[in-house]
């Protein structure tokens, strides 16, 4: 039955009923950030979203896919589209996760396969979560006021949800709502941290130089608080910054958003 055929009190049951969200979780912050997926859960039902957690997913391909492992890699993304296709929404809160089922499940398959438009119907309906809060669901709640200890900011742009995706004022806008969050532009915050996944292992010496430019732009934008909405770089960075002795810490932002700041920051020891 098409939405024209339906009765106008089955279609308006449609419209009033939550949008159900498929969240995934990605694999760093199911394994190393656990707090990042229950800071986006809490922001996704504080929307008014019907949040599930589908049973089946696991990591969405991306080191496969970029590493020339293409068997693997589609292994992996017929397996995600099975588990996350039958949602109104999938929101993941990593930029570059989303990139790889929004720009690259489609271009796994070839024209005429029958997972290309499965595909293509996954990735039209995929977000990271901040641009599915303020572009989706611009009426969002976030926190009214800054958790404790939370005050000058500064926010590094990860390549993936930046280039691919074109995320970059709807984490700032949403920082914005919350009271007695100053945002502080370090220099260069386009620029990459040296994480890139694999290519901090083919050229450490590399990366090293990117990321303590970048723990040094982050001290030097007079913050406290280095936030980011991609885990990979967001260990990449603390990591350096635990190792000089800076005196920024590093969180996802949805944790500032959500109010969920109790617990260390990235690269601390447990309280």
């Amino acid at each position: 039955m098409t939405p024209e055929t339906q009765a106008p009190e089955t279609q308006a049951a449609e419209q009033a009923r939550p949008p159900k969200i498929a969240f995934m979780a990605t694999c760093l912050v199911d394994l190393m950030r656990p707090s990042v997926g229950f800071a986006a859960v809490k922001l996704l039902e504080d929307a008014g979203c019907d949040v599930r957690v589908p049973q089946g997913q696991t990591c969405c391909g991306q080191p496969a896919w970029n590493s020339g492992d293409r068997a693997n890699a589609k292994r992996l993304a017929r397996r995600t589209i099975e588990a996350f296709e039958d949602y109104d929404a999938v929101v993941l809160p990593s930029g570059s996760c989303a990139a790889t089922i929004i720009k690259d499940y489609p271009e796994m398959f070839s024209a005429g396969d029958r997972w290309r438009a499965r595909a293509e119907k996954l990735a039209a309906k995929t977000f990271e979560i901040t641009a599915f809060l303020a572009d989706v669901l611009p009426d969002a709640k976030v926190a009214a006021e800054a958790p404790a200890g939370v005050g000058k900011v500064t926010y590094h742009d990860s390549c993936s949800g930046l280039r691919s995706l074109g995320i970059k004022d709807q984490p700032r806008a949403l920082l914005g709502r919350v009271k007695g969050v100053e945002v502080s532009e370090m220099v260069e915050s386009e620029v990459c941290c040296g994480f890139g996944g694999t290519f901090c292992v083919k050229y450490p010496e590399i990366s090293e130089r990117m990321v303590a430019d970048k723990a040094r732009n982050a001290e030097e934008s007079g913050a406290e608080l280095l936030l980011a909405g991609d885990l990979g770089c967001l260990m990449n960075m603390a990591g350096r910054l635990t190792r000089e002795g800076r005196p920024v810490k590093a969180r996802h932002v949805v944790e500032v958003l959500a109010g969920m700041t109790d617990g260390p920051a990235i690269g601390e020891g447990s309280k």
